[in-house]
């Protein structure tokens, strides 16, 4: 059994995602901004029969999911975000100022999950993901959903530093000739 297509989106804008500070644990909400995202992510996603809905156990992607007309979905730990530890909260530039070679997909969170982690974590749900049959929708974060993208295609987690990802995006992870393939990535021209 294989899913026809999975479709991978990420949760609406938060205050957080907004300011560029490192979101994992912290539950909050979509801005009314991230609302409208959700919307129209759903107006994206409008006609396509999802066999099976997953959602990180967020609150931002819940609500994404919900928004977007899709409220009868299941919870998988595997969506959650990567656990940034002390970097929680954290933008980029205030992580530089403490180690100024920190890179997520490179070095992981400063008492949080490290990179093998995730990416045993993103394992772990491809392979479910591979056993589903019809088509998969799920609504994830950033970084956990950039190193799904890379291990479907059986690269290391560490790859997912070049796959960019916008806030309620869509995108395709399929197969062709049998093998994973990412069929497009970070669609956001619903979002115009």
């Amino acid at each position: 059994m294989t899913p026809k297509m999975i479709y991978l989106c990420r949760h609406g804008e938060t205050a957080w995602s907004l300011s560029g500070q490192h979101t994992s644990i912290t539950d909050l909400e979509l801005t009314e901004n991230g609302m409208r995202e959700a919307e129209r992510l759903g107006k994206a996603l409008k006609g396509i029969h999802f066999d099976t809905v997953l959602s990180s156990p967020s609150k931002r992607a819940q609500d994404t999911a919900k928004i977007a007309g899709f409220p009868n979905y299941q919870v998988d730990d595997g969506l959650l975000e990567w656990r940034y530890g002390a970097y929680e909260g954290k933008t980029l530039k205030e992580i530089k100022q403490i180690d100024p070679t920190w890179n997520i997909f490179e070095k992981g969170g400063l008492d949080g999950e490290s990179v093998r982690d995730v990416e045993e974590r993103a394992k772990k749900l491809c392979m479910k993901l591979h056993s589903l049959s019809g088509n998969v929708l799920l609504f994830s974060s950033g970084h956990i959903s950039r190193v799904i993208g890379a291990v479907w295609v059986g690269l290391h987690a560490h790859f997912g530093k070049y796959l960019k990802l916008s806030t309620a995006s869509r995108s395709q992870l399929g197969y062709e000739h049998g093998y994973p393939v990412i069929s497009f990535w970070n669609d956001t021209s619903h979002l115009q």
